[in-house]
């Protein structure tokens, strides 16, 4: 160890300071989890298009009729609907890659929307229902988080 990379370090036990690079590093790691919720926000709007598309062309797929449905609607309006939530959170997504503020206040709420969404389908599909609700939870932690220090 030099002695510039000495009187850097933080001694043991006390906190780093916030110009350090060790704090740097942390803020990177947040950045990490960005980055991995806009790939999440993406990869969720796509299964959300896809189940949307499946009930918009072919509603015998599902395994209970709309009418078992939480909202008892026809299968093409919750295509539609799940159609344009998806292609919403790819937008979403790709906003959040560029580290827009905007992109991440439309991906919370998209998140929120999307695991309600998903609650209220899930009698339809359980398997794949489930499976966006967890991405979605990953997408909140991951964007309410610590968001302050990626914008630094």
């Amino acid at each position: 160890m030099t002695t510039s990379e000495r009187s850097t370090a933080p001694a043991a036990g006390r906190r780093p300071e916030s110009g350090s690079s060790l704090w740097h590093r942390d803020a990177s790691s947040w950045a990490g989890w960005v980055m991995f919720a806009a790939i999440m926000m993406m990869v969720v709007g796509v299964y959300q298009a896809i189940m949307g598309l499946v009930a918009i062309f072919n509603d015998k797929y599902y395994l209970v009729g709309s009418s078992g449905l939480v909202v008892s609607v026809d299968y093409t309006v919750w295509g539609w609907v799940h159609l344009i939530v998806g292609l919403i959170a790819v937008a979403a997504g790709m906003a959040l890659m560029q580290a827009k503020n905007w992109g991440r206040i439309v991906a919370i709420v998209l998140a929120v929307v999307s695991a309600v969404l998903n609650l209220a389908f899930l009698s339809a599909y359980p398997i794949w229902s489930t499976l966006i609700i967890a991405f979605d939870v990953i997408v909140l932690y991951a964007l309410t988080v610590h968001w302050h220090q990626i914008r630094d």
